[in-house]
């Protein structure tokens, strides 16, 4: 396991080329980096507003623009980005988190238009509350009664692997996932 920060261009493209050197070509790439913070936009910590577009727009531009050569090489390229329901309702209290996702979503569907025909698919996932430590200091604690109810970690990563797992002549556009406790007209 190696770490990068997908704010850094140059991370991201040595990341990529150590994972091509390694197993000698790149066939499916996840895109889950993400960073948020809760609160009125003109509360939000300027520091963090840089970051969430850092993170979650650059970093996904970055990424893709690093491995998208290697995965047009592959016969069965996957390129996922794991957004958040956030980028598709823009909630109250989080107006940068969900543009940043409203990006992610906007880029990821202009992708597809771009590379199905040459093989790739690019899939959305945008669950809404994951229990992990997203956002704790930011706008959530870890006394939060929702995150009880929130769902976990390696669900999200269940509907990745289905994206990824389809027979080549099918490819998932955009996934929501809630957990049951949640109403969908929110």
């Amino acid at each position: 396991m190696r770490s990068c920060d997908v704010r850094d261009p140059a991370q991201i493209e040595a990341l990529t080329a150590a994972a091509v050197d390694r197993f000698g070509r790149l066939d499916i790439v996840v895109a889950n980096a993400g960073v948020g913070a809760y609160g009125d936009f003109l509360s939000l910590d300027p520091d963090h507003l840089e970051e969430m577009i850092d993170t979650n727009v650059k970093g996904l531009l970055y990424t893709v623009r690093a491995t998208l050569p290697h995965l047009l090489e592959s016969d069965s390229a996957d390129l996922v980005v794991v957004a958040s329901v956030a980028g598709q309702r823009g909630p109250e209290g989080e107006a940068v988190y969900a543009a940043s996702k409203f990006a992610q979503v906007g880029f990821m569907r202009s992708l597809d238009h771009e590379l199905y025909r040459q093989g790739v698919r690019c899939s959305t996932i945008a669950p809404g509350g994951v229990h992990t430590e997203f956002a704790m200091g930011r706008g959530r604690s870890p006394g939060d009664p929702d995150l009880a109810v929130m769902m976990r970690p390696e669900e999200i990563a269940d509907a990745v692997v289905h994206c990824v797992s389809l027979p080549r002549t099918l490819r998932v556009l955009e996934a929501t996932i809630l957990p049951m406790s949640d109403d969908s007209m929110n």
